[in-house]
């Protein structure tokens, strides 16, 4: 047996499972599908439409804007949330890049 020492970014890799966690809630998607039908939604309008209550909306928006996937900008009263499309077009190229591995 090699004796290779095995090493990993701890942030990095932090990171990536929360990352990986936010995307693979399939609520979270549903919510992340919603916004990007509209390009930018305000919360309110993500629960109504989606027949959610407002706490678990709320409670998924955190894990995604946690993981830098969705943004928010505060105009008022209102919330506002966009894609982060960097963020996914990275996760979605490494995944990706990982299952071509296996």
């Amino acid at each position: 047996m090699r004796g290779t020492k095995v090493t990993f970014d701890h942030d990095k890799l932090n990171y990536a499972s929360e990352l990986m966690r936010a995307l693979a809630h399939p609520l979270r998607l549903q919510i992340l599908e919603f916004i990007d039908s509209n390009k930018s939604i305000n919360v309110n309008k993500i629960y109504s439409s989606l027949e959610l209550e407002q706490s678990i909306t709320s409670q998924h928006l955190k894990i995604l804007r946690m993981s830098g996937v969705v943004s928010v900008e505060v105009t008022g009263k209102f919330h506002i949330y966009q894609i982060n499309y960097d963020v996914i077009n990275r996760a979605n190229y490494a995944v990706k890049k990982f299952v071509a591995l296996l």
